[in-house]
């Protein structure tokens, strides 16, 4: 009796100690969304710098996955097959942007990649600034929202069995062919998803652009700007519409997770 009394007791404050926890989480974004929702809709018919701002940021953040796709997956291979020469070290430092405070990051950008570096004079010969450009946005969103794709890859790869591409060499294919057909279809579920987390952190980058480039704006640093320049009433429509389009990613990630589950039962 008191094995059962102490049971239900511990299982009613695991429940609470939940129920607490989700209500701090779904309490700000609830009564934004109320506040600001139906607003944020409408002016998203009408409000020529919203519509801006949110193509501006949806562009960015496409253009920094695609990169990061593209330059990080081969990394994230040799991440996960031990191929990287003092691998710990690289891993290291590819995940430290994930623990650096993101106007630190902008700074840390500014200083690379500004006017007066090395770097931002090469790019400015050729036409290419940095500093208040959607190029400058970019970059901030692939240096904050990359280490989340590459590190995601990285265990998605490590799942895929190494046996599978030693038995396609063994038929001739060459290491890279059998990477490419073997083991990125066999991670591919899981390659996609760490694409949408990227796609979804890029977009809600604010510390790191907000220092590199404040114009253009992107949709986080408009819902800042307004907020400063006229008031809280004013930004609630923007940060509104930003919560509404963040389901978008979370609900293709489930979507993903959902059929990579399905098929792993199946299999």
């Amino acid at each position: 009796m008191t094995m059962r009394v102490t049971h239900r007791v511990a299982t009613t404050g695991v429940v609470g100690g939940a129920i607490v926890l989700l209500a701090l989480l779904a309490l700000p974004v609830g009564a934004l969304v109320l506040r600001g929702g139906l607003d944020g809709l409408r002016e998203l018919g009408g409000d020529r710098e919203l519509q801006q701002s949110l193509a501006l940021t949806a562009i960015a953040a496409t253009t920094a996955t695609l990169v990061a796709v593209a330059l990080g997956t081969p990394l994230a291979y040799l991440l996960a097959r031990d191929r990287m020469p003092a691998g710990a070290l690289v891993g290291a430092l590819v995940e430290l942007p994930l623990l650096i405070p993101h106007p630190v990051a902008g700074i840390a950008l500014l200083l690379a990649f500004g006017r007066a570096s090395p770097a931002g004079e090469a790019l400015a010969r050729i036409g290419l600034g940095v500093v208040g450009s959607p190029l400058g946005i970019g970059l901030a969103m692939l240096f904050v929202a990359a280490p989340l794709y590459v590190s995601a890859a990285r265990e998605s790869i490590a799942r895929v069995d190494e046996r599978y591409e030693a038995v396609a060499r063994t038929l001739g294919d060459t290491r890279w062919r059998a990477v490419r057909r073997v083991t990125l279809p066999l991670a591919g579920r899981g390659l996609s998803s760490a694409a949408v987390v990227m796609w979804a952190r890029a977009v809600s980058e604010f510390g790191a652009i907000v220092i590199l480039t404040y114009n253009p704006k992107v949709a986080s640093v408009l819902s800042y700007d307004r907020f400063t320049a006229t008031g809280l009433d004013a930004s609630l429509p923007v940060a509104a519409v930003l919560v509404l389009l963040a389901l978008v990613p979370l609900l293709v990630l489930r979507s993903l997770r959902t059929n990579q589950a399905r098929a792993e039962r199946a299999w």
